[in-house]
């Protein structure tokens, strides 16, 4: 079934109707050996260009490397790349999935910034050694598409949520739906802060979600209460000065947050999900924090 949904008219099936996929068991974690704002490309940049404290990075990664091997997570690094300063921000470059047969393929990103689209390569390459198909879309339909900074696995069902506007073009789910064959749920980003869908949107497990309601049109929030049981909203302060939806929540239970989002912390625990707070101070600084952080993968 592909189909690009943009209203929750059109949506015509519940999540128990869509087909199982299987929760990705694997993280990819990129050295912030290189890591630093080197240039502008989102409003968090603004001011920070040389600011980050490369030593306080490396600790704020390594403790999320540990988060996750804590968790029973298989973690695999890889080196930076000279250049390329946001290559840590490894969610952007490609959208992996697995067919309904089994097979483990990947979607490449067609990065809209010039300065990040020396990251896809290094990522395409790692996927080849992983024995991942590579499907690479047609850049001259698809504009820009920027893999998992935008697009949103639900979680262990075969249904994408699309997040466009500012740095994905509505056009490439259109590709991407019939690549997957697999429905999309397109969302409309409207504030330039959160610029990807991934700093706004927090997928916690099939049935509930985290969000920021004021980076989404009145039809986009219509979408997501449509289909999910339970959405926790997060205040604007949490949202836009702590990145708190840029959190992530791998197993449908453990949930990684930076550190200090206390009123999205408890809405979150009063749900029954448990809160792993994280300092990504230096990352925030670039516009990322804990979900930009690492690659799901199978």
């Amino acid at each position: 079934m592909n189909k690009v949904l943009t209203s929750a008219e059109q949506i015509d099936f519940k999540i128990s109707d869509l087909p199982a996929m299987p929760a990705p068991s694997k993280v990819l974690k990129v050295k912030p050996t290189w890591f630093d704002v080197e240039y502008v490309i989102n409003p968090h940049m603004k001011d920070n260009v040389g600011g980050v404290d490369k030593m306080q990075a490396a600790n704020e990664w390594e403790h999320l490397v540990d988060g996750y091997e804590e968790l029973g997570f298989d973690v695999e690094i890889l080196d930076g790349v000279k250049g390329l300063p946001d290559l840590v921000f490894c969610a952007n470059q490609s959208l992996p999935f697995i067919d309904e047969n089994g097979n483990k393929k990947v979607i490449m990103s067609s990065m809209r910034a010039p300065q990040r689209r020396g990251e896809v390569e290094v990522i395409e390459a790692w996927y080849r050694k992983k024995g991942y198909e590579i499907i690479q879309l047609d850049e001259s339909k698809i504009g820009n598409l920027e893999g998992m900074g935008d697009a949103l696995w639900h979680f262990k069902r075969r249904l994408l949520w699309g997040g466009y506007g500012f740095r994905t073009s509505l056009d490439a789910y259109d590709q991407v739906s019939k690549a997957l064959n697999t429905p999309v749920i397109a969302l409309e980003l409207v504030d330039e802060k959160f610029y990807h869908l991934d700093t706004c949107m927090c997928m916690l497990n099939e049935k509930s979600v985290l969000i920021y309601e004021d980076a989404f049109t009145e039809a986009g929030i219509e979408m997501i209460n449509k289909l999910f049981e339970k959405v926790i909203l997060a205040s604007k302060y949490e949202a836009e000065k702590l990145f708190a939806v840029n959190a992530t929540c791998p197993d449908g239970k453990n949930v990684f947050i930076q550190q200090g989002s206390t009123d999205v912390n408890k809405k979150l625990r009063d749900a029954g999900f448990s809160v792993h707070e994280f300092s990504t101070y230096e990352f925030m600084k670039s516009g990322g924090s804990v979900f930009c952080m690492k690659l799901m993968y199978w």
